[in-house]
Parts: C-alpha cells; sequence; structure tokens
C-alpha cells in the first residue's frame, strides 16, 4: 500500500504515515463525518469505526459524502462501501445505531481521536463528549457547516467543553454561531450574521442551510488536526477554534 500514499512525500515523512495507518478514529455521525472520513483515508488514516442510525436522503446529496444510487440505504453501509472500495485494506467497522444515553459508552474505549458530528437533538452530545474526555481521554473534533464556511472545535482531555457555550441542546447550533460571531473580523462577521438573522426570520425550526463547501473545508480542516493530534503537533483547543472561509 506503500505507493497509495506515495504522493504524501515531502508532506508527510515515512514514520509519519505508519502513525497515521495504525491510528483509531471514532467517527460519531455520518452526515458531515462522510467528507471527514475519505479524506482522511486519502491521506492514510485506516483505521476507522462509523456510527450512525440514519438513512440517506435526497436532501443530503447537496453536501454529504454519497451517491443517487445510496438514497434509502444507511449511511454507515454506503461510507463503508465507498471507504473500502478506495482502499480495500482499510479496517472499517459501522455501528447502525444511534447513540443514546443507554449505548453510548459501550465502542468508543481503545480510539485515538474522536469526532463528534452527531447532532444536538439530546443531551447525547454533551455526554459523548464527556465520556470522551472525563472518562477515555481521547481528543474530539466538532466540525460545523457554515455554508462558505467550517467551524472546528477540539476538546482535549479534561479541559475546557461546550457547556461555556450553553448547556440546553435546544437549539445548540444558533448558539455555536452567535459564539463564533462575537470572535470574528468585522468583515466576516457580517455575512455570517446575515445568514443567521435570515435564518430566524424565515426558516426558523426547519434544518439549517448547508453546502457542499462547507463540508469539504471541514474535512479538510478536521483531517489536518487529525494529523496533528496522532503525529504530536500542537492544535487550538476550545475555546479556540479553527475556522476557514471561502466568502461569498
Amino acid at each position: 500500500m506503500n505507493e497509495v500514499y506515495a504522493r504524501n512525500k515531502i508532506y508527510i515523512t515515512h514514520t509519519e504515515q505508519d502513525v497515521l495507518r495504525h491510528k483509531k478514529i471514532y467517527l460519531a455521525g455520518c452526515g458531515i463525518g462522510s467528507n471527514i472520513a475519505e479524506c482522511a483515508l486519502r491521506l492514510g488514516f485506516e483505521n476507522f469505526t462509523l456510527v450512525d442510525g440514519d438513512r440517506i436522503e435526497l436532501s443530503n446529496l447537496n453536501r454529504q459524502n454519497y451517491d443517487f444510487k445510496d438514497v434509502g440505504c444507511y449511511k454507515t453501509d454506503s461510507l463503508m462501501n465507498r471507504l473500502m472500495n478506495i482502499n480495500p485494506f482499510a479496517n472499517v467497522k459501522t455501528i447502525t445505531s444511534y447513540l443514546t444515553t443507554h449505548n453510548i459508552d459501550d465502542s468508543i474505549r481503545d480510539h485515538n481521536i474522536a469526532i463528534n458530528a452527531l447532532d444536538f437533538q439530546s443531551e447525547t452530545p454533551f455526554i459523548f463528549d464527556k465520556l470522551c474526555q472525563e472518562k477515555y481521554r481521547i481528543p474530539v473534533l466538532h466540525p460545523y457547516n457554515l455554508g462558505w464556511a467550517t467551524l472546528v472545535f477540539v476538546l482535549m482531555p479534561n479541559e475546557p467543553n461546550l457547556s461555556i457555550i450553553s448547556t440546553d441542546y435546544r437549539g445548540f447550533e444558533k448558539k455555536v454561531v452567535s459564539f463564533l460571531i462575537e470572535k470574528l473580523e468585522e468583515n466576516t462577521k457580517v455575512w455570517v450574521q446575515d445568514v443567521l438573522s435570515e435564518y430566524e426570520e424565515k426558516w426558523q425550526g426547519q434544518s439549517p442551510p448547508q453546502l457542499s463547501i462547507g463540508s469539504c473545508l471541514a474535512a479538510g480542516v478536521c483531517t489536518n488536526i487529525m494529523y496533528r493530534l496522532a503525529t504530536q503537533k500542537s492544535v487550538r483547543s476550545f475555546p479556540d477554534f479553527y475556522f476557514l472561509t471561502i466568502e461569498r
């Protein structure tokens, strides 16, 4: 398989490539996680646990890493097949169910990095973070698709968590955007605020708008962070963050 990664030369050393190959990634949520998984696989990560109970819908195809033929299939199954078609030597496990307070602790252990791409429809994302940070001491990445941009938080073991933003899961994504707006430079803040205001005015209660741009940017940013964590390089940890935008 060394030939697969031959063009990673200069950017990634042979030693680092071997480190990536053995790191275990726990991916909770295969929506935006589907883009992240493929980018990480192509960089050289080869061990994944994919967790999601969702089936693919037509409305997913504008931004998630699935094909028309996948509609109606479980995201975990389709994503596993896609990854294995790229690298048949990868080790990809699937858990085709939603994480809940009853099963969330069963499968996290023995992983090196976790990605929390769960929907904030219950307390589960907060519990997931707490288990990773306090019990298993695993760094957790939180990626967000902001249309023309991505936002990624990195929660390190026993360091601050998202309770700084809010302890209530209801409307949490909007609270995240408000948290971001307070810290952005003025020229970027304007369009982010405009999108949030229009959403609150016209589309309140509906799924937030997302673009393929945001998903692809999130994949690149998260994969870079995972590379840095795996090779013991420094990362920006929460409440600091990664924000990458291609302004409209």
